[in-house]
């Protein structure tokens, strides 16, 4: 008892401090990011993943507990059991180990099930809309990047600049964040790193 005394003072003495640092336990955390990458980038590079060759365009990186004063979160929260059947959210995650990364790194630390993580997975992703310029582009375009967040502003009436980011490699797209509430909401993105490129190259999808 006296052990878990001390670390339960030690956790709290953590979550005091004016940094970044956090304990790493299950439901301590302040937001979530929803992570889409942009597939024809990331296989550009990974051209042996199982995503690649599926001629894919937006696809579930991962859900990710945020602190609002770093961007990074809380990881690696316990063991719990991951999906039953993974095969269920190949649709929108297209490589069994992506899907078993996301659930030991990030849903072991959202504080709910694997069925209910991987099912807020689903709702968040399903209430995005993707605007036609991304859906299933043919050639490589170029687009401002703020050009490019008031495509999804049309396209998703609510969202304003400071709920999503991008991530870029060097001048090329790889992924649109999302940022919510742990109930769903769309939120601000606080200290999530935005891509400060001016204009973005999109691959396309072949």
């Amino acid at each position: 008892m006296k052990l878990h005394y001390a670390a339960a003072l030690l956790c709290g003495l953590i979550l005091l401090l004016p940094s970044p640092a956090k304990c790493q336990r299950a439901g301590n955390f302040d937001y979530y990011l929803l992570a889409l990458s942009w597939s024809p980038e990331f296989c550009y590079s990974h051209r042996d993943s199982p995503e690649c060759g599926k001629h894919l365009g937006l696809i579930v990186h991962g859900l990710w507990p945020q602190y609002s004063n770093s961007p990074s979160g809380p990881e690696h929260c316990g063991n719990q059991p991951g999906l039953a059947n993974p095969g269920s959210m190949l649709d929108i995650m297209p490589d069994p180990h992506l899907i078993e990364h996301e659930w030991s790194t990030h849903g072991t630390c959202s504080g709910m099930s694997a069925n209910d993580y991987f099912a807020l997975i689903r709702r968040l992703y399903q209430s995005i809309h993707v605007p036609g310029d991304l859906q299933q582009p043919r050639r490589q375009f170029i687009i401002k990047s703020s050009a490019l967040k008031q495509e999804f502003e049309r396209a998703n009436p609510g969202l304003n600049d400071s709920e999503i980011a991008l991530g870029c490699t060097g001048p090329y797209l790889n992924a649109v964040e999302f940022c919510f509430t742990k109930d769903g909401k769309l939120t601000p993105c606080k200290a999530v790193r935005d891509c400060r490129a001016p204009s973005l190259r999109v691959p396309a999808v072949r």
